[in-house]
């Protein structure tokens, strides 16, 4: 069975949805904490960049609701590949992160042909 979503989170919650936080998350805590060389940091932006660029920012994202996010793994080959060395920069800082690929989650707060954003209450997809 092939899966329709893939999303790519760390091992510590998110403040805002008590739900384990995604890669891009981790990435600006790496950068938050000094912890990245200022050559890493700005990969890491340029990839921020490319994202912010090129696929729509979920309007409950803009808003701070109680969302994750997830990729469509149909049509987001290229995606994946841009995100590859963002995972590289985690593994590079030794920042634990599983990869979820799934078909179940709660209520699709937004969708686009590229992501979806579910809606969580208490670190719990809803």
């Amino acid at each position: 069975m092939k899966q329709k979503y893939m999303r790519i989170q760390g091992r510590e919650n998110s403040w805002i949805t008590k739900y384990p936080k995604g890669v891009f998350s981790l990435c600006w805590n790496l950068i938050r904490d000094s912890a990245m060389s200022p050559e890493d940091e700005q990969l890491f932006r340029d990839i921020d960049n490319w994202f912010k660029e090129n696929l729509p920012e979920p309007e409950p994202c803009k808003n701070q609701e109680c969302v994750i996010t997830f990729f469509k793994t149909a049509t987001t080959t290229e995606m994946q590949e841009k995100i590859a060395p963002a995972i590289a920069l985690l593994d590079k800082y030794n920042k634990p992160y599983d990869i979820v690929y799934t078909n179940y989650v709660g209520t699709i707060a937004y969708e686009d042909d590229w992501q979806i954003a579910v809606k969580v209450d208490g670190g719990v997809m809803v």
